[in-house]
């Protein structure tokens, strides 16, 4: 429910602000509250106590921006939390839900088929993994073993486990999976298949569950991920994550290489091998001409949300 989402959000924003870290003075005693209290909160925020209180329950019908602004400033919220919190408090505004499966725009198609020497995805709404390219169904062993409706990456993440292997620093990451999901929930608050999928990590992983109340958000831009991989080895890849203006529920993510180094050569070497077992499986398929699409990539299924990153 929204009014659960913002109060809980809210509530564990306040826990990890001090008072010394906000400029207040020492709280004489005892603390019941490892952060902020309710008050501290509004008085920071200028605000009375009944107001912010009415904020912190969900009661956000009549809450202005500038209200949001102050709150926002006096919890210390980074520009992806002010967002989440802007989201959160207006779920009337945000996209409407949908029951249709979401599929893959054809102009990111495309492009997507035209990269051939990096690892490249297309990653929709809830993390579901819309399409990859051949590099990238290599570097994600097994992608194409999952079930077609289970390919998300979040699933992927928490349920595979071979991911727990993948990724040299699983936690960090998976975390981030973690804060990608609420940051979409605040923009979805009324999607069942988020709501079936969160349930079901829950109910699957401990790690999950935990990370998942705590309530962070995350907002993947640019960085880089250290992967051990049964093939290539060790390998350490940057991203970049590309969503285009006015299409924000699909997000492009390429994985670049530092020329010369050593993932550089390790990454050809995948290359090499995929484009290897490719023709083999060209030339042992029944009727396959040699010039048949088996590097395209594939468009997520019709069905809800499933194991993928």
């Amino acid at each position: 429910m929204p009014e659960t989402d913002i109060r809980d959000f809210l509530r564990t924003r306040r826990a990890r602000v001090t008072p010394e870290q906000a400029g207040l003075a020492p709280y004489p005693g005892a603390r019941r509250v490892p952060g902020l209290r309710r008050e501290e909160v509004a008085r920071l925020a200028g605000v009375s106590v009944d107001y912010y209180v009415r904020l912190e329950r969900g009661r956000t019908t009549s809450v202005s921006a500038a209200v949001l602004n102050a709150v926002a400033h006096a919890l210390q919220l980074n520009d992806t939390e002010r967002s989440h919190l802007f989201a959160l408090a207006n779920p009337a505004g945000q996209h409407p839900d949908t029951t249709t499966a979401q599929r893959a725009r054809p102009g990111l198609l495309r492009v997507l088929e035209n990269i051939t020497d990096v690892p490249a995805l297309l990653l929709g709404h809830r993390l579901d993994i819309l399409a990859v390219n051949h590099l990238a169904r290599a570097l994600y062993r097994d992608f194409e073993g999952l079930p077609a409706g289970e390919r998300n990456m979040a699933r992927y993440m928490f349920l595979a486990p071979q991911a727990r292997d993948l990724y040299a620093d699983w936690p960090e990451t998976a975390r981030e999976n973690v804060g990608m999901l609420h940051l979409y929930a605040s923009h979805h608050p009324h999607d069942p298949r988020l709501a079936q999928l969160a349930g079901e990590l829950s109910a699957s992983d401990p790690d999950f569950r935990r990370w998942w109340s705590e309530h962070d958000v995350y907002q993947p831009k640019y960085g880089s991920k250290r992967y051990r991989h049964p093939l290539a080895g060790d390998l350490t890849l940057a991203f970049e994550a590309l969503t285009p203006i006015g299409d924000p529920d699909q997000t492009l993510g390429l994985y670049t290489v530092e020329p010369g180094s050593p993932s550089e050569n390790a990454l050809r070497m995948l290359a090499g091998w995929t484009a290897s077992n490719t023709h083999r499986d060209r030339t042992q398929a029944d009727g396959a001409p040699a010039g048949a699409s088996a590097h395209r990539p594939q468009p997520a299924p019709a069905k809800g949300a499933g194991r993928g990153r």
